[in-house]
């Protein structure tokens, strides 16, 4: 059993020692091949030199009973889960937690975000979901119904898409909730998560997350709350602390490490190669250019993109080849920048031992430079001799150089980070009472509404003008309100005043005994009712 803020949790049998805020918590989950990603039991494959194929994949039909199952011992046994709140939830693993041969495994393409988050919000105590996948972490945003049981449903369903074995998956999540896991979201917004510190492209991941989500309206208010915050707060920090300032990006990065493996004599006049011309090749371009390099071959599927960035970037020499003449290119280059979302290795040993040697002038060994997740060179490229691969995890060195400036003013990025923290969860704490003062109304006027039926009945039926009736109704409605007032007042907790939140649950809570209203466990089998019937259909 852990204690996490608080509550004891366990994982399938296993115990967890207690956590602080950002501590990695392992898990035991089962075992399955990489399959490749689909509707029902179909998943994302990458096909690596080093990954193998899937085996078999669950029938449909029984995973279905199964599913139907689960939910009605959930249904049983409800009175446990009413005592527990409805838990956010993030669950995954990051640069700092796991190497990239495994976070590609892990890795969900941005075109398969919505059938990933209905997938996600399919599992039995899951109520909303939404995934950040980008080349440096995967993080699964969850509301979960039950804490513990959820946290099984979504390890379990990232066991099967990965295809990772249980023994290492576990080795590498972390998971934080609630209030913790809002603020790691807002870190990362913030890039303070980043491998480079402030950098500005995790804000536009996190944005894309909620326009994806709105447009297969598959996030929920909670998480939607929660990305639109964490959006803020990562504007907020970067204007108002210039954290980002001088800050190196993941493409900045990956060209000041080819020109640190290059000699310092030829690093200006070296055969640069991109393949990919999407927003982080068009930085590399970038930095490329400020670097004092003139020309850069730039393979791609189109040739509408290379031609915006040559509109763009004049001061550098940009020549396009279309996809078909990649090999012949990487024959010419002494370092091959990739940068595409390819789901498959672009270079495998046998491609780059094919190729013709460098000159010994720029040290006899072709450079591959890949900033992608999954990657487009194998490792199986790094058994060759004239050949040195490097991917994201190992641009750490050069970051580290210009990391402690804006680590102070990563500091001063927290207490943004807390402000917008408070915002949020005095929101989210008065959704709490909406349903027992929606209920309390509802009560009050059902009453309202029968006595003066009653009351009317006496009066014969030309006794009142339309005009007597409407201020006799008008009467009863303002005694109501007037009535009301009190106690919806006593259920409010926004922060304008010193009441608490516990005060106010209490509050809610003496209402629900007094009137019978009996609110949380009538919202509770909403939400099963739901989850069963959507099963079964």
């Amino acid at each position: 059993m852990a204690t996490v803020n608080g509550l004891a949790t366990a994982f399938g049998g296993v115990k967890v020692a207690p956590l602080p805020r950002r501590s990695s918590v392992r898990f035991r989950v089962g075992t399955r091949a990489a399959p490749s990603y689909g509707g029902g039991g179909a998943r994302w494959r990458s096909p690596r030199c080093e990954v193998g194929v899937d085996s078999a994949a669950a029938a449909a039909a029984a995973a279905r009973a199964s599913s139907v199952n689960a939910l009605e011992q959930f249904k049983i046994s409800a009175d446990r889960y009413m005592k527990e709140r409805s838990s956010i939830a993030v669950i995954g693993l990051s640069v700092h937690t796991a190497p990239v041969e495994m976070r590609e495994k892990l890795a969900v393409p941005e075109a398969q975000w919505p059938r990933a988050i209905a997938e996600l919000c399919n599992l039995n105590h899951i109520e909303e979901a939404a995934v950040l996948s980008t080349c440096n972490r995967m993080e699964i945003y969850v509301v979960a119904l039950s804490w513990n049981r959820g946290i099984r449903e979504v390890i379990e369903w990232m066991a099967k898409t990965s295809g990772i074995p249980a023994s290492e998956l576990r080795q590498h999540l972390f998971m934080l909730r609630d209030g913790d896991a809002t603020r790691h979201l807002f870190e990362v917004s913030a890039g303070l998560d980043s491998l480079v510190l402030g950098e500005g492209q995790i804000l536009a991941q996190v944005k894309q997350v909620v326009r994806v989500g709105q447009g297969s309206g598959g996030l929920g208010k909670n998480i939607d709350r929660m990305f639109k915050d964490a959006i803020t707060a990562g504007k907020r920090v970067r204007s108002e602390t210039n954290i980002s300032s001088g800050a190196v990006s993941v493409s900045s990065a990956a060209v000041e490490l080819a020109l640190m493996k290059l000699p310092k004599s030829e690093s200006a006049s070296a055969n640069m190669l991109l393949i990919g011309a999407g927003k982080m090749g068009k930085l590399v371009i970038k930095h490329l250019a400020a670097k004092g390099c003139k020309r850069v071959v730039v393979v791609n599927r189109s040739v509408e993109k290379v031609e915006a960035i040559r509109e763009e970037l004049t001061d550098i020499e940009i020549i396009y080849r279309p996809l078909n003449e990649m090999l012949s290119s990487a024959a010419e280059a002494d370092v091959v920048f990739t940068s595409t979302a390819s789901e498959t290795p672009l270079f495998l040993r046998e491609h780059v031992e094919a190729l013709p040697l460098v000159s010994e002038a720029v040290g006899g060994v072709r450079l591959f430079i890949d900033i992608s997740v999954p990657r487009n060179v194998g490792s199986c490229v790094s058994d060759s001799e004239h050949a040195r691969v490097y991917n994201v995890d190992d641009l750490k060195e050069v970051v580290e150089a210009n990391k402690e400036d804006r680590q102070r003013k990563a500091m001063e990025a927290q207490a943004i980070i807390t402000q917008e923290l408070k915002r949020f969860e005095i929101w989210r704490d008065s959704l709490e009472t909406v349903p027992t003062i929606k209920k309390l109304r509802s009560f009050a006027d059902r009453i309202r509404a029968s006595e003066l039926e009653k009351c009317l009945q006496k009066f014969c039926e030309d006794a009142l003008t339309k005009k007597q009736r409407k201020a006799i109704e008008e009467l009863s409605t303002g005694i109501v309100n007037k009535l009301l007032h009190g106690p919806l007042q006593h259920l409010r907790c926004d922060g304008s005043d010193s009441r608490t939140l516990d005060e106010t649950l209490e509050n809610m809570h003496a209402l629900n005994r007094m009137f019978s209203l009996d609110t949380e466990k009538t919202i509770l089998e909403q939400k099963i009712k739901a989850k069963v019937e959507k099963a079964q259909s």
